[in-house]
């Protein structure tokens, strides 16, 4: 799949770490404290990590917003199926991410 409309370079290595099923590659991206939203419901974001990287991944980007931040697409994943998501990364002054916010596009 075609990531070259990810202009942000950080969150274009994530989306590459995910699409390789890369969890540490993944996590790499992130601060030791990231934060989670899912649908707007606090979840564990290491917990997280290890359940989506390896079972969940994009078949197809619709549109990148916020400077390459945003990220709308199809999601493939082993347990819940297929369904459109957004992945929203905000990123610390280090270019870390600090918090993730994803959920189902609409």
């Amino acid at each position: 799949m075609d990531l070259s409309s990810i202009t942000n370079k950080t969150v274009k290595g994530a989306i590459e770490a995910l699409q390789e099923k890369n969890a540490e590659k993944w996590l790499g991206y992130f601060t030791a404290d990231a934060k989670l939203t899912d649908d707007g419901a606090q979840r564990d974001f290491l917990n997280f990590s290890k359940n989506a990287v390896g079972s969940e991944w994009f078949t197809e980007l619709y549109r990148v917003e916020n400077e390459g931040k945003d990220i709308y697409g199809h999601l493939t994943t082993k347990q819940w199926g297929d369904f459109d998501v957004f992945f929203k990364f905000s990123l610390n002054d280090e270019g870390k991410v600090y918090r993730l916010d994803i959920g189902q596009a609409r």
